[in-house]
């Protein structure tokens, strides 16, 4: 058995090593280098750009404006394309802008010999600017009269989306109700992870190429080729290993651009390797998203009527757009049980801050903070524990969303709840920790948590796979799901041991996609690898196993019926015999002069079904008043997230998703210069990143049942973790000072301001 066990990383030895090639070891040494000058406004138009005194520079080989650039708008969502002109990503940003919508936005490019010329070519540069006024709040940016970053959408608005399950304004009218409503605030984050965003590109046999650091190959691909105006197949894209991503590379950031300027040097090499500042500032960002919440409950607790209103900063440009806060409205209404109505709006916004885009959990963050924040206040306020609040009014068992289809399956709830109460001696805490009137205190808190896997019916949802048989035994392995450090090859190595019962040691997954060679799929997000990637390897390993044995009946002479793969041998299965090993076969295929064949297959799956995967939090923090500061004592998730297919992979990735939500809720936020729209805190220093000095043991615990809409019983858990520990700390500090925050990051000055507001300092 491969499947359950955790075996190590396919990857693990090249990496501690060193031996792991990134994108950056793999750039020729004579690669031309390219730096960006970027805009020093917020909101204008480039009248003029004076390069005169940049291109007297040795070294400096070209340098291009945005005067240069094709008029051709591009989508950057790592989404599927979409044949529906309706459904297709919106094109609204060129290579260089002329018309600059952030501080720091892409106005002209330097390509040099080395990274010195280039660096004092692009302070050379002179720029002139129609300044005009900007906005960074998504609710002034709103209101008429706000400065228009776009001229296709009126008052800034992006998207608007709304629903009404049931006659909300009715079900109010209920006698008895009680009434709480609130607004809650997330901030903007980034994703920094460990390798900034870096690509290169040449001209070569007809084709331009590009290598680089992403999660989304094929989407790339498509998106250089829309850029450039050229057809797709005259792109290949090549992702080698990748220093982390987290959604920030689920864009096509900057390759569509150095792809361009490679064309305009004569196809030579040209690399762009991103600064930790520029990564801050000028990729992507999560949305910061406003919530106002109300709702209509009984005295006994039931939720009535629900009433969301969401707010997005989608930044400068659309990037993943309205989907996020549109996911975050879809969790609103389905996490919990309404029993009169349910009522939904939710918005984004341009303003004029860096793009926004896809990160690790793509909106349910956002809405999980708020909601369970909310869930909470509602508790405290009828005195209800807030565990039983949400047994009353949670997701029933049997429950089907109407348009994905999704079902919940199992009581999945309440056996998470179980285990981390648990874990935590929750109970007994809640009453140990009640009432409590020192300098120094002591809570425990807890949330829930709702997500999807993959992203049907959304988008399409295809994964293709490829297996070929090498001539002692051992297969390759290819997806287009691609490794990001999460440990997906290692799982996919796997998962085609077992279907194909061979050993794990002989199945060598190609990580490194690239497009001229790797079948078809779109990429690492959504916590689609595990779930996706398992439908396309178990077709393929059956496709291939039926074709070994098929070239076994003629060697063996026996019947097809008769025949078996097991643990790498040719089997008759009515004596239990071993015939020959799959080696044996393998070189009687290759080498047999009657009967020479390559055995190879290849399959593609296309998914119409998604699966929930569900979990909670629970929290114990020490609240110290005087100094407005929170340490987190312990934590644990609790994770249904199927059948565990490498139990140790799956620990690390909630350790991962728990550290990234601690720093979301307790410490990171992204600031800009109200005065300039500048980024204030755009490095690793200033930015307050959470780190093992911050953190207590991470205890990760699951519940398995087997997904029955999958092809290994397995469902999302690469972006779940990341959704509920910063409503569990804020809840927990909730119980410890009776003081409710309503904005993440709960950091010393908010705790300060809300203590002093409630007379504790």
């Amino acid at each position: 058995m491969a499947v359950g066990v955790s075996e190590k990383r396919v990857d693990a030895f090249d990496k501690v090593t060193g031996r792991a090639k990134y994108t950056d070891d793999l750039a020729d040494k004579s690669a031309l280098i390219v730096k960006i000058f970027r805009s020093s406004v917020a909101h204008g138009l480039v009248k003029s750009i004076d390069t005169s005194e940049a291109e007297k520079i040795p070294g400096v080989v070209k340098i291009v404006t945005c005067f240069d650039v094709p008029d051709r708008p591009i989508p950057t969502a790592g989404h599927p394309w979409s044949l529906d002109l309706g459904h297709q990503d919106i094109a609204d940003r060129l290579l260089l802008n002329r018309h600059v919508r952030y501080y720091g936005d892409d106005v002209a490019a330097v390509i040099a010999q080395n990274e010195i010329a280039a660096t004092r070519a692009v302070r050379a540069i002179k720029a002139e600017y129609e300044e005009y006024p900007f906005v960074l709040d998504p609710l002034e940016a709103m209101k008429d009269g706000a400065p228009q970053l776009h001229e296709k959408f009126g008052n800034n608005i992006l998207a608007h989306t709304s629903y009404e399950d049931g006659n909300y304004e009715e079900a109010i009218k209920e006698p008895g109700l009680l009434r709480f409503e609130k607004w809650y605030d997330t901030p903007t984050v980034q994703h920094c992870h460990i390798e900034n965003h870096i690509c290169y590109a040449w001209e070569e046999a007809g084709k331009v190429n590009v290598v680089s650091s992403t999660q989304i190959p094929h989407i790339v691909r498509r998106v250089v080729g829309q850029a450039l105006g050229i057809e797709w197949g005259k792109v290949r894209i090549v992702k080698p290993y990748i220093g982390g991503g987290f959604g920030n590379k689920q864009d096509a950031l900057y390759e569509p651009l150095c792809a361009y300027l490679s064309t305009k040097v004569g196809g030579r090499l040209v690399k762009y390797d991103m600064t930790r500042e520029e990564t801050f500032a000028c990729t992507r960002v999560r949305h910061a998203i406003r919530y106002h919440i109300t709702t209509h409950v009984r005295p006994d607790g039931t939720f009535v009527a629900g009433r969301l209103e969401a707010f997005s900063n989608q930044g400068a440009y659309a990037s993943h757009g309205h989907g996020i806060v549109a996911k975050g409205a879809g969790a609103y209404r389905q996490l919990y049980c309404y029993r009169g109505a349910c009522k939904g709006d939710a918005y984004t916004i341009y303003t004029n801050t860096a793009a926004s885009g896809a990160m690790r959990a793509y909106g349910i963050p956002q809405i999980t903070f708020a909601l369970e924040s909310h869930v909470d206040d509602i508790a405290k306020a009828l005195g209800m524990e807030p565990v039983a609040l949400r047994r009353l009014n949670m997701m029933e068992v049997g429950y089907v969303d109407p348009f994905s289809k999704n079902e919940n399956y199992f009581d999945s709830f309440n056996q998470c709840m179980e285990k981390g109460m648990a874990y935590l001696d929750y109970e007994k805490k809640r009453k140990e920790y009640a009432n409590q009137t020192g300098p120094v205190r002591r809570g425990v808190g807890m949330a829930i948590f709702w997500y999807n896997t993959a992203v049907w019916p959304i988008s399409l949802e295809s994964s293709s796979c490829r297996m070929v048989l090498n001539q002692d035994g051992s297969i390759q392995l290819q997806l287009a799901e691609t490794e990001i450090g999460q440990g997906a090859d290692t799982v996919f190595a796997q998962m085609a041991s077992e279907t194909l019962s061979i050993p794990f040691e002989n199945v060598h997954v190609i990580s490194s996609q690239d497009t001229d060679i790797t079948p078809f799929g779109t990429g690492a997000y959504a916590s689609r690898q595990t779930y996706m990637g398992g439908f396309s390897i178990k077709q393929t390993a059956l496709l291939l196993k039926s074709r070994l044995l098929a070239y076994a009946q003629n060697v063996t002479r026996m019947p097809v019926s008769s025949l078996d793969l097991v643990d790498g041998h040719i089997v008759n299965v009515n004596s239990g015999r071993a015939l020959l090993s799959l080696k044996d076969l393998a070189l009687e295929a290759f080498y047999n002069t009657d009967r020479s064949e390559h055995i190879t297959a290849e399959s593609t799956y296309q998914a119409k079904s998604n699966a929930y995967s569900f979990g909670c939090t629970f929290a114990e923090v020490e609240v110290d008043i005087p100094l407005c500061k929170v340490k987190i004592l312990n934590i644990v998730n609790v994770h249904d997230c199927g059948m565990l297919i490498n139990p140790a992979l799956a620990e690390a990735q909630v350790h991962g998703g728990m550290s990234m939500s601690i720093g979301y809720g307790m410490s990171e936020q992204l600031l800009y210069d109200p005065k300039t729209g500048r980024p204030l805190n755009d490095n690793l220093l200033d930015y307050k990143l959470s780190t093992t000095m911050d953190h207590p043991h991470l205890e990760a615990q699951f519940v398995e049942n087997y997904e029955p809409t999958s092809a290994y019983g397995t469902k999302a858990l690469g972006e779940p973790p990341a959704t509920s520990p910063a409503a569990a700390l804020r809840n927990a500090i909730l119980h410890a000072t009776g003081v409710a925050l309503d904005a993440a990051p709960m950091n010393p000055h908010r705790l300060f301001a809300r203590f002093r507001e409630e007379g504790l300092v």
